[in-house]
């Protein structure tokens, strides 16, 4: 059976490869503008956004100087990064989106360079077409483009991934990613009203905690050598996937140009990156990376809890409530944790309160004042489980 010819000459399906090999044409490992379209398509959920009351806005920037005193109270930690003063933006869901693929942009690159398969060597100009009637030349083509699907691919799949994780946000540290330098904050006025709403608590209660827990949270990943390991071992733990050489490729394979909608199945399934496999070196890095964020997040935790109990009314309630929403993790923030390695399950939670409980035990609130010194203080893993090993490290002359 012959292939269908074109109305502008030569076959059908190889006209219409080279269409969508122009279209999926990328210069890099991700298609950015499909990640940022697809992006704010999720955060908006395919309608429109409004802009942010401005009486939100005014509200968290008060909320935000209350908090920050406070902050610097307990923790005895400058909470600017620059010296200069720390400020909200209040943004909507789709703002959050973008200015979040912006600032995971170098890691999700690395990711995405990781999980990439090498271009197909299927076909080549000496083909004659195969047994199912293939045109010549045709298996070239589908090498040709496979890049640019793949970039595709990964653009919908990041996009897609940060969209979904805009719908539930409070603020730009759900996730314990460093972001780039500054003493700006983002906050999600809608999720954050909602969320005081589902669970009949005072909205400024709500507000005050988001200001607490993301103030407390930048003033420890914001120091330089903070900063600079988990950017390490985040970076490290994107570029040491297995992908599995044929994985990523054989999902795209299920591309029919016969029929559109295979296009929307494949680009737009948000678990296929997960057939990837962990490789030996990611397994490696899980001690340290996930020791660093159990201590920052029992840190934080710590803090939130010595400040929220001063200055907000209604803080048990609230604490259930949050106790129960750190459960019910969405789909978006799990794909994102197991990508990434930062994996928030109970767990993790658990043993970071219990390496701080520790600590204070014996040490008091005080004994908490070299852990963000310097990298040299920053706890190892068998550190993490038991905190007086690094109480008498610290303790030690260098």
């Amino acid at each position: 059976m012959s292939s269908p010819a074109s109305p502008e000459g030569g076959n059908l399906f190889e006209n219409l490869f080279a269409q969508l090999g122009r279209m999926f044409a990328a210069s890099g490992p991700v298609n950015w503008e499909l990640a940022r379209q697809f992006a704010q398509w999720a955060a908006a959920e395919g309608g429109q956004e409004g802009n942010v009351d401005p009486m939100e806005r005014i509200r968290f920037e008060e909320l935000i100087r209350v908090a920050d005193l406070h902050v610097s109270d307990v923790t005895g930690l400058a909470t600017s990064t620059t010296g200069r003063v720390v400020t909200v933006r209040a943004v909507n869901r789709v703002d959050w989106a973008t200015s979040t693929l912006d600032a995971w942009r170098p890691l999700l690159g690395s990711l995405a360079e990781a999980l990439q398969a090498p271009p197909s060597a299927a076909g080549d100009d000496e083909a004659e077409g195969d047994e199912d009637g293939m045109p010549a030349g045709l298996g070239k083509m589908l090498g040709q483009m496979m890049p640019g699907l793949q970039a595709a691919f990964l653009g919908l799949q990041c996009g897609s991934m940060v969209g979904s994780m805009s719908q539930r946000a409070f603020g730009q540290y759900d996730l314990p990613i460093p972001r780039p330098a500054g003493d700006e904050l983002l906050v999600v006025p809608e999720n954050v009203s909602g969320f005081a709403t589902d669970w009949s608590l005072p909205p400024d209660d709500v507000r005050l905690w988001v200001c607490i827990s993301e103030l407390t949270h930048h003033a420890v990943i914001g120091r330089p050598h903070v900063r600079d390991e988990l950017t390490s071992l985040l970076g490290e733990y994107v570029s040491s996937f297995d992908p599995a050489a044929a994985s990523l490729e054989e999902h795209l394979g299920e591309v029919d140009p016969t029929d559109p909608s295979s296009f929307e199945r494949v680009l737009g399934d948000p678990g296929a990156l997960l057939g990837e496999i962990q490789s030996e070196r990611q397994r490696a890095l899980l001690p340290r990376l996930g020791g660093l964020i159990a201590v920052i997040e029992g840190y934080v935790d710590h803090a939130v809890d010595l400040v929220g109990r001063r200055i907000i009314a209604s803080y048990g309630p609230l604490t259930e409530a949050l106790r129960r929403r750190r459960v019910e993790r969405g789909q978006g923030e799990r794909l994102v944790e197991r990508l990434l390695g930062v994996e928030l399950r109970q767990e993790q939670y658990d043993r970071g309160a219990a390496f701080i409980r520790g600590v204070v035990e014996r040490a008091g609130d005080d004994g908490l004042t070299g852990l963000w010194e310097s990298a040299r203080t920053l706890p190892t893993p068998a550190e993490v489980d038991a905190p007086g090993l690094w109480l008498e490290r610290i303790r030690l002359p260098e």
